[in-house]
């Protein structure tokens, strides 16, 4: 029997985060982080199938300790590395730019254009990189499959990817709408499709990934149309450090008026602003309980939030024509009732509303917040995007031929 299963990897700059499934069934044998990675007290969470979590802390000085860490834990439950059942591993690769469109099997050519693409993805890249090395260290024999979060949104047409700058210039720079949460958007819009029991390629959708870093797409039956992110995570939504859309100007008065450098205004921008420097958290559960508190900061930090996010929902109605469902995902999309409320509040003339009672329930899977009457469906879709890149990794090596 050909080996089934996968190893999906997501290398962040200091951690790892990991999950095993076997693609007969879909099932996950094991999830796991390693976090911290080149710090004193790195820690290590491993869950196998049974439920059984084990946790370690000490020190893991480079991710190639931590996937030998990650190695000896399956190993311990009898789904090493060496396992002959692993089909192949495949990576989350943040940043693809035009030329990678699909998941792609890692050679060193495709190595290469992903380090070319890091002026673009510089807090991504780099790490993805060293995870992509690092385990093809461990398993030369085995395909490596490269899956990019910005593929997804290749099929969104220039009208929608180009900047209106110069065009030499863009073209010279590699200065476009690339949008990215492509893995979560792409499941997410197809599990919407299935959930109002229609193909996706009837469907018109438009999904808000709400998590720390937030981003919106408009799906026109199944292929992204135009997205929220642009050249870099940073432009759309207000998230949980980072401003979203911003008048380019204020970059220019803050090196001139302000004095700082491209560095500190990077800093600002990715780390200090959104709802974390609107009023000092970024977390949605401590906000609402900030602004039931009475707390103003809180109340402006959520109202802008959610002014931006009703912007992006009546632009992408507009942009779509028409719409069958708007779908909140991530952790916040997922589990804050009160943002998917106040996001449709108001939207009625759009066929928009949510049910008091569905809204405030809770579920572990897709499900309608909406009327039943209601014109547009309003729903939940937990993302799985290690899913999506086990599923796009294991097609691509058994439609080559070479799984395992």
């Amino acid at each position: 029997m050909s080996p089934t299963r996968v190893l999906v990897l997501n290398s962040g700059s200091s951690s790892v985060k990991y999950q095993l499934l076997d693609m007969r069934g879909g099932d996950r044998l094991a999830v796991g982080l390693v976090e911290r990675i080149g710090e004193e007290r790195s820690r290590l969470k491993h869950t196998p199938a049974d439920g059984g979590s084990r946790e370690w802390s000490g020190s893991i000085p480079d991710h190639e300790s931590a996937l030998k860490a990650v190695a000896a834990e399956l190993a311990k439950d009898g789904l090493g590395l060496d396992s002959e059942e692993l089909a192949a591993i495949g990576h989350r690769v943040v940043h693809g730019g035009l030329r990678f469109t699909e998941p792609t099997v890692i050679d060193d050519a495709v190595l290469a254009e992903i380090e070319r693409l890091i002026p673009v993805a510089p807090l991504h890249n780099p790490a993805n990189l060293t995870g992509i090395r690092t385990a093809q260290g461990l398993r030369p024999d085995l395909p490596q499959v490269a899956v990019f979060d910005t593929a997804f949104h290749t099929t969104m047409p220039e009208s929608a990817a180009r900047y209106a700058i110069d065009v030499e210039t863009a073209d010279a720079h590699r200065i476009r709408r690339y949008g990215f949460h492509g893995t979560s958007h792409a499941y997410v819009s197809r599990e919407a499709a299935r959930l109002l029991g229609r193909a996706p390629e009837d469907v018109n959708v438009i999904v808000l990934h709400l998590g720390n870093g937030a981003s919106a797409s408009a799906v026109r039956g199944g292929r992204c149309v135009d997205t929220s992110m642009g050249l870099t995570p940073l432009e759309g939504l207000v998230m949980g450090t980072r401003s979203g859309d911003l008048d380019p100007a204020v970059i220019f008065h803050l090196m001139r008026v302000g004095g700082m450098s491209a560095d500190e205004i990077d800093t600002l921008l990715n780390k200090r602003s959104g709802l974390i420097g609107l009023c000092g958290d970024n977390d949605m559960r401590e906000i609402r309980r900030r602004v039931d508190a009475g707390d103003e900061r809180a109340r402006l930090a959520f109202d802008i939030y959610i002014h931006r996010l009703k912007k992006y929902i009546g632009a992408y109605y507009a942009v779509l024509g028409r719409v069958d469902a708007v779908v909140f995902t991530a952790g916040v999309g997922e589990n804050a009732a009160a943002v998917r409320e106040a996001a449709v509040a108001g939207l009625e003339g759009l066929g928009l509303a949510v049910d008091g009672e569905l809204n405030a329930g809770r579920g572990d899977g897709a499900r309608l917040v909406s009327p039943a009457d209601a014109r547009v469906a309003v729903a939940v879709v937990p993302t799985d995007e290690e899913m999506e890149i086990a599923t796009q990794t294991y097609a691509l090596v058994k439609e080559s031929g070479n799984p395992g």
